[in-house]
Protein backbone atom coordinates (compact mmCIF):
# COMPACT_ATOMS: atom_id res chain seq x y z
CA UNK A 1 0.00 0.00 0.00
CA UNK A 2 1.09 3.59 -0.87
CA UNK A 3 2.14 6.34 1.73
CA UNK A 4 -0.80 8.56 -0.05
CA UNK A 5 -3.73 5.66 0.10
CA UNK A 6 -2.69 4.78 4.04
CA UNK A 7 -2.41 8.29 4.42
CA UNK A 8 -6.15 8.60 2.97
CA UNK A 9 -6.95 5.61 4.71
CA UNK A 10 -5.94 6.84 8.18
CA UNK A 11 -7.81 10.34 7.41
CA UNK A 12 -10.97 8.42 6.72
CA UNK A 13 -10.78 6.46 9.67
CA UNK A 14 -9.83 9.76 11.57
CA UNK A 15 -12.89 11.58 9.96
CA UNK A 16 -15.31 9.21 10.54
CA UNK A 17 -14.45 8.60 14.25
CA UNK A 18 -14.25 12.36 15.23
CA UNK A 19 -16.67 13.98 13.38
CA UNK A 20 -19.29 13.86 15.68
CA UNK A 21 -17.64 15.61 18.34
CA UNK A 22 -16.05 18.16 16.20
CA UNK A 23 -19.29 18.99 14.87
CA UNK A 24 -20.97 19.53 18.18
CA UNK A 25 -17.75 21.64 19.79
CA UNK A 26 -18.41 23.61 15.95
CA UNK A 27 -22.37 24.34 16.18
CA UNK A 28 -21.42 24.97 20.07
CA UNK A 29 -19.48 27.82 18.76
CA UNK A 30 -21.26 29.40 16.16
CA UNK A 31 -24.92 28.30 17.62
CA UNK A 32 -26.12 27.32 13.61
CA UNK A 33 -25.77 23.60 12.13
CA UNK A 34 -25.00 24.88 8.65
CA UNK A 35 -21.94 27.22 9.67
CA UNK A 36 -21.46 24.81 12.08
CA UNK A 37 -21.06 22.12 8.72
CA UNK A 38 -19.13 24.40 6.89
CA UNK A 39 -17.09 25.19 9.58
CA UNK A 40 -15.75 21.82 9.98
CA UNK A 41 -15.51 20.98 6.63
CA UNK A 42 -13.04 24.11 6.48
CA UNK A 43 -10.95 22.72 9.29
CA UNK A 44 -11.07 18.75 7.87
CA UNK A 45 -9.88 20.33 4.46
CA UNK A 46 -7.11 22.32 6.15
CA UNK A 47 -6.28 18.85 8.25
CA UNK A 48 -6.23 16.78 5.17
CA UNK A 49 -3.83 19.41 3.45
CA UNK A 50 -1.54 19.06 6.59
CA UNK A 51 -2.03 15.34 6.99
CA UNK A 52 1.70 13.73 5.97
CA UNK A 53 3.19 16.77 8.16
CA UNK A 54 1.50 15.51 11.29
CA UNK A 55 4.34 13.82 13.21
CA UNK A 56 1.79 12.62 15.46
CA UNK A 57 -1.09 11.47 14.10
CA UNK A 58 -2.68 11.44 18.02
CA UNK A 59 -2.36 15.33 17.55
CA UNK A 60 -4.95 15.21 14.69
CA UNK A 61 -7.85 15.95 16.70
CA UNK A 62 -5.97 18.88 18.33
CA UNK A 63 -5.11 20.46 14.94
CA UNK A 64 -8.31 20.18 13.82
CA UNK A 65 -10.12 21.48 17.00
CA UNK A 66 -7.30 24.68 16.47
CA UNK A 67 -8.35 24.59 12.50
CA UNK A 68 -11.96 25.04 14.10
CA UNK A 69 -11.45 27.84 16.93
CA UNK A 70 -9.32 30.23 14.88
CA UNK A 71 -11.43 29.93 11.48
CA UNK A 72 -15.26 30.69 13.43
CA UNK A 73 -13.05 33.27 15.14
CA UNK A 74 -11.57 34.67 11.79
CA UNK A 75 -15.16 34.50 10.56
CA UNK A 76 -16.54 36.43 13.71
CA UNK A 77 -14.03 39.00 12.63
CA UNK A 78 -16.54 39.23 9.02
CA UNK A 79 -19.09 42.03 9.18
CA UNK A 80 -21.97 39.94 7.21
CA UNK A 81 -21.48 37.02 10.04
CA UNK A 82 -23.51 39.06 12.51
CA UNK A 83 -26.14 38.51 10.48
CA UNK A 84 -27.99 35.44 11.09
CA UNK A 85 -31.37 33.77 11.21
CA UNK A 86 -33.41 33.09 14.18
CA UNK A 87 -35.97 30.18 14.55
CA UNK A 88 -37.83 32.27 17.13
CA UNK A 89 -38.08 36.23 17.08
CA UNK A 90 -36.35 38.19 20.16
CA UNK A 91 -39.57 40.38 21.01
CA UNK A 92 -41.17 37.28 22.09
CA UNK A 93 -41.73 37.15 25.91
CA UNK A 94 -40.66 34.50 28.03
CA UNK A 95 -43.55 33.73 30.73
CA UNK A 96 -41.72 31.19 32.73
CA UNK A 97 -37.75 31.98 33.17
CA UNK A 98 -36.92 28.87 35.42
CA UNK A 99 -38.33 26.62 32.80
CA UNK A 100 -36.27 28.29 29.55
CA UNK A 101 -33.51 27.59 31.85
CA UNK A 102 -34.18 24.17 32.75
CA UNK A 103 -34.91 23.79 28.67
CA UNK A 104 -31.00 25.51 28.42
CA UNK A 105 -32.90 28.14 26.47
CA UNK A 106 -31.41 31.05 28.37
CA UNK A 107 -28.17 29.51 28.78
CA UNK A 108 -28.11 28.90 25.26
CA UNK A 109 -29.16 32.43 24.25
CA UNK A 110 -26.76 34.17 26.75
CA UNK A 111 -23.94 32.46 25.33
CA UNK A 112 -24.70 33.36 22.59
CA UNK A 113 -24.45 36.67 23.47
CA UNK A 114 -21.07 36.32 24.68
CA UNK A 115 -17.78 37.70 22.66
CA UNK A 116 -16.12 34.47 20.27
CA UNK A 117 -13.60 34.53 22.39
CA UNK A 118 -15.10 34.21 25.48
CA UNK A 119 -17.81 31.64 23.86
CA UNK A 120 -15.37 29.64 22.47
CA UNK A 121 -13.24 29.60 25.58
CA UNK A 122 -16.21 28.00 27.28
CA UNK A 123 -17.29 25.67 25.22
CA UNK A 124 -13.82 24.40 25.16
CA UNK A 125 -13.76 24.20 28.80
CA UNK A 126 -16.59 23.41 29.89
CA UNK A 127 -18.61 21.72 26.94
CA UNK A 128 -15.64 19.90 25.46
CA UNK A 129 -14.06 19.51 29.23
CA UNK A 130 -10.83 20.43 27.87
CA UNK A 131 -8.37 21.12 30.18
CA UNK A 132 -6.95 24.93 30.56
CA UNK A 133 -3.63 24.19 28.27
CA UNK A 134 -5.58 22.15 25.76
CA UNK A 135 -7.99 25.26 25.76
CA UNK A 136 -4.81 27.44 25.12
CA UNK A 137 -3.17 25.24 22.46
CA UNK A 138 -6.47 25.28 20.45
CA UNK A 139 -7.18 28.92 20.82
CA UNK A 140 -3.83 29.64 19.80
CA UNK A 141 -3.16 31.96 23.63
CA UNK A 142 -1.91 31.76 26.57
CA UNK A 143 -3.03 29.67 29.47
CA UNK A 144 -3.84 33.03 31.62
CA UNK A 145 -5.58 34.16 28.37
CA UNK A 146 -8.36 31.57 29.02
CA UNK A 147 -8.12 32.04 32.64
CA UNK A 148 -9.11 35.48 31.64
CA UNK A 149 -11.61 34.75 29.02
CA UNK A 150 -13.30 32.30 30.88
CA UNK A 151 -13.57 34.09 34.22
CA UNK A 152 -14.96 37.16 31.85
CA UNK A 153 -17.67 34.78 30.19
CA UNK A 154 -18.49 33.31 33.03
CA UNK A 155 -19.10 36.76 34.78
CA UNK A 156 -21.03 38.09 31.94
CA UNK A 157 -23.58 35.07 31.94
CA UNK A 158 -24.12 35.57 35.24
CA UNK A 159 -25.43 38.86 34.59
CA UNK A 160 -27.15 37.82 32.03
CA UNK A 161 -28.30 34.80 33.49
CA UNK A 162 -28.42 36.11 37.24
CA UNK A 163 -26.50 34.72 40.23
CA UNK A 164 -29.49 32.81 41.52
CA UNK A 165 -28.47 29.42 42.26
CA UNK A 166 -32.01 27.82 42.17
CA UNK A 167 -31.84 29.02 38.58
CA UNK A 168 -28.45 28.51 37.46
CA UNK A 169 -27.11 25.56 40.47
CA UNK A 170 -23.99 23.89 37.81
CA UNK A 171 -22.84 26.88 35.19
CA UNK A 172 -19.47 26.19 36.23
CA UNK A 173 -20.11 22.46 35.78
CA UNK A 174 -21.78 22.15 32.39
CA UNK A 175 -21.14 18.99 30.62
CA UNK A 176 -22.86 17.94 27.26
CA UNK A 177 -23.26 14.48 27.24
CA UNK A 178 -21.48 12.96 24.17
Amino acid sequence: MSRLSRDRAEFAEFVAARSPALQRAAYLMVGDVQHAQDLVQEALTKTYVAWPRLADLGHAEAYTRKAITTTAISWFRRRSWHERTVDRLPDRPVTDHAAAVVDHGAVWEALLELPVRQRTAIVLRYYEDLTEPQTAEAMGCAVGTVKSQVSSGMAKLRALLGDDPDLLPSLDHVVVTR
